[in-house]
Order: structure tokens, then C-alpha cells, then sequence
């Protein structure tokens, strides 16, 4: 199973993806804090973080990169021991592939035409608005030599 991504974890404790995001960080938060079942055959259980508490130091501080990657860390040996939590967390990774978190490429093209007003070019923008006034008339014709409504006079 591929570790959880240290970026994705930073863009989710941080509250990216909107409402997608909070869901998906809602999702793992409920996930790491299940029942841990681990332990083989002999009852030996082996001393491994359940990813608790590096979860909640990474809410603390969602910006640091070293909390995110001890957060990947435990997820990735919890996942190694408890098999109904590999399940799950691979579940959980498949859905936040859906999470728009900003980590990618972004490729805008204006072409065409005549934009009239801003135009905003980037990646997962969200709450934004414009106040533009509209755009001018087109031009007219009136006034165009072979045009009747043209003064008579000239």
C-alpha cells in the first residue's frame, strides 16, 4: 500500500478542497480514531501509534510538513499490522484522490474574442467575486456612408 501523501495531509488538516476537503479530513479523522485490532496468533501486540496523536498535532499546526509526515508515518505501519485498517485507509485514499488540494499542474488559456472584465487565471479558487460594470455597447452603424439614417446634409 503507497504511504499517505505528506501534501495531501498538509492540504487537508489546512482546510483545502472546501467542503470535499473537510469531509475527507472528517473521514480519516474517524478512521484513525477506530479500534485498533492488532496482535498475532500468540497475542503478542506490538507497541504501534494508532496515528491519534500525530493526527492531532498536525490539526495544531497544519502547516508543518514534519507533523504531516509522522501522521503518513504511523498510517503506513498501523496499515502494515491491523489489515481491517489497510482496507480502510486504502478505501479512504481512493476517495481523497477526489480532493482538489492544489498540488498539480493548472494550464489556463484565453483565446478568441474580446474579454471584457478580469480575467482570473489559476487553480481551485473558491468564495470569489466580481463586480465589473458591463461591457460597452457594440459599436453602431448609424451614421456609415450608404446607411439611410446618415444627415442628408453631407
Amino acid at each position: 500500500m503507497d504511504p499517505v501523501s505528506v501534501g495531501l495531509l498538509v492540504a487537508l488538516a489546512g482546510g483545502a478542497g472546501g467542503e470535499v476537503g473537510r469531509q475527507a479530513w472528517a473521514g480519516l479523522s474517524a478512521l484513525v480514531r477506530r479500534p485498533f485490532h492488532h496482535g498475532d496468533s500468540r497475542g503478542q501486540v506490538p507497541v504501534v501509534s494508532s496515528g491519534e496523536a500525530e493526527l492531532v498535532r498536525l490539526v495544531e499546526d497544519p502547516g508543518d510538513q514534519g507533523r504531516a509526515q509522522a501522521l503518513s508515518t504511523a498510517l503506513a505501519v498501523r496499515a502494515a499490522v491491523d489489515e481491517d485498517f489497510r482496507t480502510h485507509l486504502a478505501a479512504w485514499q481512493e476517495q481523497a484522490k477526489l480532493v482538489r488540494t492544489g498540488d498539480g499542474a493548472v494550464t489556463n488559456t484565453v483565446s478568441g474574442g474580446t474579454q471584457h472584465g478580469p480575467v482570473f487565471q489559476g487553480r481551485d479558487f473558491s468564495n470569489l467575486t466580481f463586480t465589473t460594470p458591463p461591457p460597452p455597447p457594440a459599436p453602431s452603424s448609424a451614421g456609415a456612408p450608404g446607411d439611410s439614417t446618415a444627415d442628408p446634409a453631407s
